[in-house]
């Protein structure tokens, strides 16, 4: 009998896990808001395409990563975190623009824009690519030069991404339902690093580099198209009865706010500062830990054990613990406050950070950043996704999820301006014991992320006032009879 291809190997325990899961909140007691059958099923066809675009959106960003260690010496470690730093920088300060469209054009149009764009700058890069690889062409100013501009292109429209899936779910989904839709989250977020990982890795084995780039773009223009047909902006939109959500934005009759407005109200809300600072730890130990782990196991000779040679599928399958852990203990143990979930990963990334130190020439390092990966893609999803939804109010998501995930991109461009000119390249990268910087730079910021969210543990948000009574009551939502009600 003829063994199961690679990627089938690779993607069978996610489908497990994901099975899994399924049947568990299945058994879970449900939160009943009186949404109808119809309503449920609406809302599932809206999210579900847009969170898998967001996934492949993740492939499309972090096939450089691959890209860049498969084109061998053109391209040096410093080469990566430069390239890198430039595209994190634009992402992280294209809030300032695309979080006030984002609120005024809807997530629906936001979200076809940035697939849509993304998917032309890796057609770009990859010519250029391309070129370079078959024609051996120098492009002007030279390839760094060129990749940077393009992946900072790329990262612009890319940073639509987490701001349109914020601002279309605030809209479908009440303020209790919000915990589980954080897990899903941190799901979406970590099939989107095993498409860019584990299928980006396929790609370079089985074609020329170049291909990373071209078959992403291929899948973003597809999910285009379908997104076109199905995602609406609110359940108004999809033929459904509108209801109050309960978060900031409950009982605000006024209009939508500016950026400078909503970033004076949430400046001056403390919870808002620390969820910040918070998230530019969590951007920085993310990608210090997911974009240089696999640098260091090719440089050091691992690159065929099993963490590094299923990195994607590994960070998956910890990213989805971590996200349905968050998820599932922030509703129905902390009573829908993000900061007590918060705290728990941080002090778990926190004995992560302290045990690498003395384990980088054990294969045990592997396995010790999955788990400190499981705890950062459960605090991300709990404050990207979520908190930024409650704290903003589904009428201003678009500018709150943008402010805060801006701060995780900052945060990603220090790590990436750090840690690409204090590791080794050439020769010294091949010696593990050269790497020890890498860890010591984990340590102080993993505790400072501990410190932090213990200062939140009781922030929730409080709404405007008392709920519309014009408003569709939510434990009173009408069943509409129209199918899918689409």
């Amino acid at each position: 009998m003829p063994s199961m291809p690679e990627w089938l190997q690779k993607l069978l325990p996610i489908l497990i896990l994901l099975a899994a899961i399924g049947l568990v909140f299945a058994r879970l007691p449900k939160v009943e808001l009186g949404h109808s059958e119809a309503f449920k099923r609406r809302r599932f066809f809206n999210w579900f395409p847009l969170g898998m675009t967001y996934a492949f959106l993740y492939m499309g960003r972090y096939n450089v990563n691959i890209a860049t260690s498969a084109m061998g010496s053109r391209t040096t470690n410093a080469d990566f975190g430069t390239i890198f730093f430039w595209g994190t920088i634009v992402y992280g300060v294209a809030f300032l623009l695309n979080g006030p469209l984002t609120d005024r054009l809807g997530g629906r149009k936001t979200i076809l824009l940035s697939a849509a764009g993304s998917s032309v700058c890796n057609v770009l890069m990859g010519a250029v690519v391309y070129a370079v690889l078959t024609q051996d062409w120098q492009p002007p100013g030279g390839l760094v030069a060129t990749l940077s501009v393009l992946y900072s292109a790329n990262m612009y429209f890319q940073s639509f991404g987490a701001v349109s899936i914020v601002k279309v779910n605030a809209a479908w989904f009440h303020v209790r339902e919000r915990g589980l839709l954080g897990g899903v989250f941190g799901i979406l977020i970590s099939l989107g690093v095993y498409f860019a990982y584990d299928w980006s890795a396929v790609i370079v084995k089985a074609a020329p580099t170049y291909w990373v780039f071209f078959v992403p773009a291929a899948i973003l223009l597809a999910f285009v198209v379908l997104d076109f047909f199905v995602i609406r902006d609110t359940p108004g939109d999809a033929g459904h009865p509108d209801f109050d959500t309960a978060d900031a934005s409950s009982g605000d009759t006024g209009p939508r706010l500016g950026l400078i407005a909503v970033l004076s109200r949430m400046m001056s809300n403390p919870a808002i500062i620390v969820i910040l600072l918070i998230e530019f730890c969590s951007g920085y130990m993310r990608n210090a830990i997911m974009q240089w782990y696999p640098k260091f196991a090719k440089a050091t000779g691992i690159g065929g054990t099993f963490v590094a040679s299923n990195w994607g599928m590994l960070l998956c399958v910890a990213g989805i613990t971590g996200g349905m852990f968050a998820g599932v203990i922030s509703d129905r143990l902390f009573d829908s406050r993000r900061g007590p979930v918060s705290a728990v990963l941080y002090a778990g990334m926190s004995v992560g950070a302290v045990a690498s130190l003395f384990l980088i020439n054990s294969m045990m390092l592997g396995w010790t950043v999955i788990f400190m990966s499981l705890c950062v893609i459960g605090v991300h999803g709990m404050l990207s996704g979520t908190a930024s939804m409650d704290f903003g109010g589904k009428k201003n998501a678009g500018v709150a999820v943008g402010i805060i995930d801006g701060a995780v991109y900052l945060g990603t461009a220090a790590q990436s301006l750090l840690l690409g000119r204090i590791l080794p390249s050439g020769e010294a990268a091949k010696v593990a014991d050269n790497w020890g910087n890498w860890p010591i730079a984990l340590v102080p910021l993993s505790f400072a992320g501990l410190l932090l969210a213990t200062r939140v543990w009781n922030a929730k948000p409080q709404p405007k006032a008392a709920p519309l009574p014009t408003a569709v009551p939510v434990e009173t939502l009408p069943a509409p009879r129209t199918g899918t009600g689409g």
